[in-house]
């Protein structure tokens, strides 16, 4: 019986090359080895105010990429997250066996809530407490081996297991203790005009971020702007972020392991290196948006045929859990 892995991506904002490099390739690569569920993470999207028309169209084309990217819906169950009721029930549930001290101490409540209103909990949304639980209850409810995730999304894996393993404990649950897959080359790509911070689909800086939407030429062009340092010289360091960035860039891309980048661009400028990593984003964005335009009229066809496949297991798994509750 093949081991399962679980993935999501949140429809907030549009897909960055850091969502694909990060979580959509990996969990590729692995279809023909696992079962994978992925999903489109609309529910978390309300944890913030967001205009129901943009939600709409986020969603669409973010299942639209999936499949663009290389999902095969005939290997991957693809589903949208709000169609199965049966993760928002299982979210109230695990919440008997979670702390507001836990929840609380996630660092990425305690960033976004420093940027309410200085920490005033009358302007912070009670979702952006709460969704690492909803997080768990879209992992449980499929009970993976395996779970793609970001490396800033460690943390609330690390609570998804407390919390499965409380659950076997008090209810004699059977939960696998899911594990992470996280890609070598690509934990984290950053931002390319402050590489000290995550490239993030909310980004203000219109340069700092290349979104799986932008064309070929407008990638290429941010790559060129990416910001560097005076040395000249090509490595990996602490002390390089983002030089260091664009490795980890040109790595997730083509594949290559450090050795085999740092030899490639042994000698070279970062001219060169900036070149080289521009062509090979605007090559992959032009083969994509091509494939992305061909699947957006399919999103809703193969959405029910993955949702059928989700809400059977999902449904299956949520009543084994009530009744262990005593439910």
């Amino acid at each position: 019986m093949k081991k399962r892995l679980v993935s999501g991506i949140t429809a907030t904002g549009k897909l960055t090359i850091g969502n694909f490099l990060g979580s959509i390739k990996p969990s590729i690569s692995l279809q023909n080895e696992y079962e994978n569920f992925i999903f489109v993470a609309d529910l978390h999207a309300l944890t913030l105010p967001i205009n129901s028309q943009e939600l709409a169209e986020n969603r669409k084309s973010i299942f639209a990429f999936y499949l663009a990217c290389g999902f095969d819906p005939e290997k991957t169950v693809l589903f949208f997250q709000s169609e199965i009721s049966e993760h928002s029930e299982l979210y109230w549930l695990l919440q008997s066996a979670t702390t507001i001290g836990e929840l609380s101490r996630m660092t990425q409540f305690k960033d976004k809530a420093r940027l309410k209103q200085e920490n005033n909990t009358e302007k912070v949304p009670t979702g952006l407490l709460t969704y690492p639980i909803l997080m768990t209850a879209d992992i449980l409810l499929y009970n993976p081996n395996f779970v793609t995730v970001g490396a800033d999304q460690l943390q609330h894996l690390e609570l998804t297991r407390k919390i499965a393993q409380r659950f076997n404990k008090i209810y004699k649950t059977n939960f696998n203790i899911p594990r992470a897959i996280i890609s070598d080359s690509s934990q984290k790509i950053m931002s390319l005009t402050n590489p000290e911070h995550k490239m993030s689909k909310s980004s203000k800086s219109k340069n700092s971020t290349i979104f799986l939407s932008d064309t070929p030429e407008e990638a290429y062009k941010k790559i060129q702007k990416a910001q560097t340092d005076s040395e000249n010289k090509i490595y990996f360091s602490k002390e390089k972020p983002g030089v260091s960035n664009l490795l980890n860039i040109f790595m997730g891309f083509t594949g290559k392991n450090k050795e085999e980048s740092l030899l490639f661009f042994e000698n070279k400028s970062y001219q060169f290196l900036k070149k080289t990593v521009g062509k090979i984003v605007a090559n992959f964005l032009e083969n994509l948006q091509e494939k992305y335009k061909e699947n957006l009229v399919l999103v809703e066809i193969f959405a029910k045929k993955g949702a059928k496949k989700a809400k059977k297991i999902a449904s299956s798994n949520l009543q084994k859990i009530k009744e262990k509750m005593g439910l």
